[in-house]
């Protein structure tokens, strides 16, 4: 009995020591390497989805352990969103040490707008669960299209300036936007504009250029990509024909009337009263009077706003009442511009075969009137010797004025310095 009692001794001593070896030596158990499993990132493309749009999930998972974990089921938990492919990983997968695998999820969003924290799980064979939740959005914003810039009204075949503000208020890119302007009776350059990638939260301008000839409707249709979803809106701008505020404005004025041979000679100056410069501006007459050299055309070149340029236009015609003057000019888009100014010439002979009378301009286009007095035959260069009444003299006649009063003065000076003479003349007498 007793040596039963040391045998069994030794053998709990044995067995013990054989314990304790096996705990102090280091060993690596399947939890482990769960537990060095883990969710490295996740995905969606869309970054933030419509109500009832579809898009991919991706969900990234890293082994950083040093044993092979048995991957199954993954799945993502959360009412407001579907799996549509779950059928896709029925089978399991092994991922070793250090190695990398993404699950793919085909998604589609419920009705509900909001951020929602859906939670992606997947088991494993050798024990437990991983589980990591993401945020997940829900958004019905659309596209935002402005019109940012525009002429208060178009003018008939005035190419004009649209600029389209694209604004995208949701929290994920927006791509692949295209716009396509249309309407009826008006042109539209460039026919399309394309932007690649508008990011969240961020703006930008389309610019377009509108020639219209007559009142229409101008329509932007826009279409865009939300991940590889595919969505539009439209935007509607009138187009309202009226008087351009911007325009140049021709008036004449300062008129003169010559002879020159058996041909008119018709001076004066062409102001730009309008806000934009005028480019390119010619002079010409109209029938019933017969533009004739040297003077038939008269090019004015570029007249900035509130400046003025003086011309000179030589014609012929018998008994002239009305003498219609045509200007044309561009502007800086190299739009063509008309505009007709009729000068009432109202002659009446005098005794010694001299044309006087007076014009006045009216505007074909503004519907403004102007008038100046215009004097003819006397000296050269028309008017009388005093120059009097507005009239536009060239060489010693425009000194006239000067002359005349200077010999005033010097005649009055002269006789009150003989006042005294002249009254004790007069006494004598």
């Amino acid at each position: 009995m007793a040596r039963f009692i040391q045998c069994l001794f030794v053998l709990i001593l044995a067995i013990s020591g054989v314990l304790a070896a096996s705990a102090a030596s280091p060993s690596v158990s399947a939890g482990d390497g769960i537990y060095q499993t883990h969710v490295t990132s996740v995905t969606l493309d869309p970054q933030v989805f419509f109500p009832y749009e579809t898009g991919t999930i991706n969900v990234q998972l890293t082994n950083s352990g040093n044993q092979t974990v048995t991957l199954s089921g993954p799945d993502i938990l959360d009412t407001h969103l579907a799996v549509l492919n779950k059928g896709s990983y029925s089978t399991n997968v092994r991922l070793g040490p250090g190695s990398t695998m993404t699950y793919s999820f085909f998604v589609k969003a419920s009705g509900d707008e909001g951020t929602y924290f859906p939670l992606f799980t997947v088991s494993t064979v050798e024990a437990g669960s991983i589980s990591y939740p993401f945020q997940f959005e829900i958004d019905a914003t659309d596209l935002d299209a402005k019109i940012v810039d525009k002429p208060d009204n178009f003018a008939i075949n005035k190419k004009d300036t649209v600029n389209l503000s694209l604004i995208n208020p949701r929290n994920g890119d927006l791509t692949d936007i295209i716009i396509t302007p249309s309407g009826d009776g008006v042109t539209i350059s460039p026919a399309t504009k394309f932007v690649s990638v508008l990011p969240e939260g961020s703006s930008q301008v389309a610019s377009f250029k509108v020639t219209p000839n007559k009142a229409t409707d101008l329509t932007f249709d826009i279409t865009y990509h939300n991940g590889n979803n595919n969505h539009n809106t439209s935007l509607v701008l009138p187009i309202n024909i009226g008087e351009d505020k911007t325009a140049a404005v021709p008036v004449i004025n300062n008129l003169a009337l010559s002879a020159t041979g058996a041909a008119h000679q018709l001076t004066g100056d062409v102001t730009d009263a309008g806000i934009s410069d005028a480019k390119s501006m010619i002079l010409t007459v109209l029938p019933p009077a017969k533009p004739v050299e040297p003077y038939g055309q008269y090019a004015i070149g570029s007249l900035a706003s509130d400046d003025f340029s003086s011309f000179t236009l030589t014609f012929t015609g018998d008994d002239l009442a009305d003498v219609p003057v045509l200007i044309t000019w561009k502007d800086a888009d190299g739009n063509t511009f008309s505009n007709i100014q009729h000068l009432d010439l109202r002659f009446v002979s005098g005794s010694t075969g001299s044309r006087t009378g007076s014009s006045g301009s009216l505007s074909s286009t503004s519907g403004s009137r102007t008038t100046s007095s215009v004097n003819a035959g006397g000296p050269p260069g028309g008017g009388s010797i005093f120059g009097f009444g507005g009239s536009r003299s060239s060489g010693i006649s425009a000194f006239y004025p000067v002359i005349a009063l200077a010999i005033i003065v010097v005649v009055g000076a002269v006789l009150y310095r003989k006042r005294k003479w002249l009254a004790a003349k007069l006494k004598r007498k």
